[in-house]
This record gives C-alpha cells, sequence and structure tokens, in this order.
C-alpha cells in the first residue's frame, strides 16, 4: 500500500513538473526570470524522500490536495517569491531529471531539516547544497546571462539551534554558536557570489518564541520570550554580516528579508485589512499531535496520531513549525509592499 501510495505521488508530481504552480499572486519583477532556493523547509517545494512527513497526509491537503513534499498544507515561501517575480515555482532538484521536467524557472536546491551546519536530519546542508548549485552551472545548464538575471533565496529558520540544543549545547555557548554560524552563513553566501548571482535575498530568524512548538507550553497564549530574544540575537549578527559583505561589493548584492517583522505583522492582522484575514487563535496550529512525542502526519498502527482543524485558511500555523498557506500569503503580503525597494 506504501508502495502504491509513493508511486501514485510521483505521477501526480510528474503532472506539476509539466505543468508547474504559480501562486495567486503574480507580476514582473525587474526582468528577474530564475530563482535559486537554498535552506529548509520554509522554501522546500520536494527534495526530501518520501520519509519526511512532508509526503505524509494531511500535508498538501489546500495544495494541490494531496502530499508533495511541501512542509504545509500548500504553498510555501519560495512560492510567493517566484509569484512576485512572475515566474513559475523552480523545480525541485531532485526531479530535475523527470521526463517533461522544466528548469527554465531555476531550481530549487533547499530540503527541509536543514541548516548551515549539519542538523538532526540526514540530508544536504546549504554549503552541500551551493556544491549542487555548482554542478549545474558546470553542466552549462544556465549561461552567463541566466545568472545575472537570477536571484538567490536563502533561507534559515533554525534548524542549526533545534541540533545546537539536542545535542546539549548549553545556553551560555548560544553566542558563541550564533556568531560561527553566522559566520560560514557569510561564507555561503560570498560563494553564491563568486557563481555569479548578482542579488542574494537572506531571509532572517522568525521570531522562534512564537512557533506552536515553543506557544504550548502557553496554552497557545503567549510566545517565548527567551525564544524570541534567541532570534533578535541571531538577526543582529547576521545584520551586520550582510552589510560588512555589501561594503565588500560594488553594489548591494546581498538583501534581508526581515521575516521577524513580518511574522508578527501577518499574525495580527485584522480584518478590515486589504488582502488578509483575521486569523483565529493566532498562535495554534491547525494540525496538532494527539499526545506527546508526535507530530502532524504521524501514523502508528493505521491510527492517525494527529487532528485537524476544520479550515486551514483560519490559522496562521499549519504544524508545530511551519506556517498554513495562508499564513504564509500574509507573511508575502507583509513584504511585499518593500520587496520592489529592497530587490
Amino acid at each position: 500500500m506504501e508502495k502504491q501510495s509513493h508511486f501514485l505521488i510521483i505521477v501526480c508530481f510528474c503532472l506539476f513538473i509539466c505543468f508547474p504552480t504559480t501562486a495567486t499572486e503574480t507580476g514582473p519583477a525587474r526582468g528577474l526570470t530564475k530563482l535559486f532556493v537554498f535552506g529548509d523547509s520554509y522554501v522546500d517545494t520536494g527534495n526530501r524522500n518520501f520519509s519526511a512527513r512532508s509526503w505524509n497526509q494531511p500535508y498538501g491537503l489546500t495544495f494541490p490536495g494531496r502530499p508533495d513534499g511541501r512542509y504545509s498544507d500548500g504553498r510555501v515561501f519560495s512560492d510567493y517569491i517566484a509569484s512576485w517575480m512572475g515566474i513559475r515555482s523552480p523545480i525541485p532538484y531532485r526531479w530535475r531529471k523527470m521526463e517533461n521536467a522544466s528548469i527554465e524557472y531555476g531550481m530549487n536546491f533547499a530540503f527541509g531539516g536543514t541548516g548551515v551546519f549539519k542538523t538532526l536530519v540526514s540530508a544536504p546542508n546549504m554549503t552541500v547544497q551551493i556544491d549542487l548549485f555548482q554542478k549545474q552551472l558546470q553542466k552549462t545548464l544556465y549561461s552567463k546571462a541566466d545568472i545575472n538575471s537570477s536571484i538567490a533565496l536563502v533561507s534559515m529558520a533554525g534548524n542549526d539551534y533545534t541540533a545546537y540544543l539536542a545535542r546539549n549545547g548549553t545556553t551560555e555557548g548560544l553566542s558563541a554558536f550564533t556568531k560561527a554560524m553566522i559566520k560560514q552563513l557569510g561564507l555561503n553566501l560570498q560563494r553564491i557570489e563568486s557563481l555569479g548571482v548578482r542579488k542574494i535575498v537572506v531571509m532572517n530568524l522568525q521570531p522562534l518564541g512564537c512557533l506552536p512548538s515553543e506557544t504550548i507550553s502557553y496554552l497557545y497564549k503567549n510566545c517565548s520570550t527567551s525564544g524570541n530574544s534567541l532570534s533578535l540575537v541571531h538577526n543582529q549578527v547576521l545584520e551586520k554580516t550582510v552589510e560588512k559583505l555589501n561594503n565588500k561589493s560594488k553594489e548591494s548584492v546581498f538583501v534581508i528579508l526581515d521575516m521577524y517583522r513580518a511574522f508578527l505583522s501577518a499574525m495580527k492582522k485584522e480584518a478590515h485589512q486589504p488582502g488578509t484575514m483575521k486569523f483565529k487563535d493566532q498562535l495554534m496550529p491547525c494540525c496538532e499531535a494527539v499526545t506527546t512525542g508526535y507530530k502532524c502526519g504521524n501514523v502508528e498502527g493505521g491510527k492517525k496520531m494527529y487532528v485537524v482543524c476544520n479550515n486551514s485558511n483560519s490559522k496562521f500555523f499549519w504544524d508545530d513549525v511551519h506556517p498554513s498557506q495562508a499564513g504564509w500569503r500574509a507573511v508575502y503580503l507583509a513584504l511585499k509592499s518593500s520587496a520592489y525597494s529592497y530587490i
């Protein structure tokens, strides 16, 4: 049954790469024609293998109606950036060799659960993802003109911190770990630039203390102050690093997208604001485990170990750490007004 299910997923994915998806908001962005994506589950559109929960029900419930490797009920942030550029979402690296797969719009190298360093999942970290990108360029799949008219989107949503703490990292050592991690991230960004990409967009850290995995301790009523403080420290170090990188380059190649403020803004949107809806219980996920030790998408003995809300569009968060499609759209809208001046 499992093999049959995965066969159906592959067939469905073939349909999507033949007829790629675009998010609902569209429009050209200054002649930018290709998107190359690096990072984690906030931007991964199907690179992880079938053991990842992103390939389990109920992921993909809203779009495309079945699991397709995205860590949400539907579209994720990279889909909306592609939409803003006026292009289709780029093909996931894993599916690049499928018949009729199109590399016209770039390629997505992001793998859910990964980080700058080695994390708790067996998947390519950011350095290896850039290696994969370089190999595609060496195969001359993309011309110099293609790369010059592209954007690199880089996500680092906190998996390195999860791994650090899981490996008995101390609170006292967090500051040094943050500096080491962002130093490596800076090297990664420089490497992407050296490969010819002229605009590199880096997502800063969202308010970690507002993720359902943290707010469950407060019955989904309040954010964790310590978690948000970690995000703010991280973002300050990142800002200084990016400033130094831009000072070295002739142009402002590197841009930070302020996910911290965008998340907070999106969660607080009121119903009367254009293009938005008021989220119900902003800190509570739509898909929630029925007991500790399980997550959305987990099944044991044929029994679902999770429950799903009636309307995912009314929830900002889909699961314990990932926004819903509606949540990502709200984040996108919070950033959209300033995106043209950034890029």
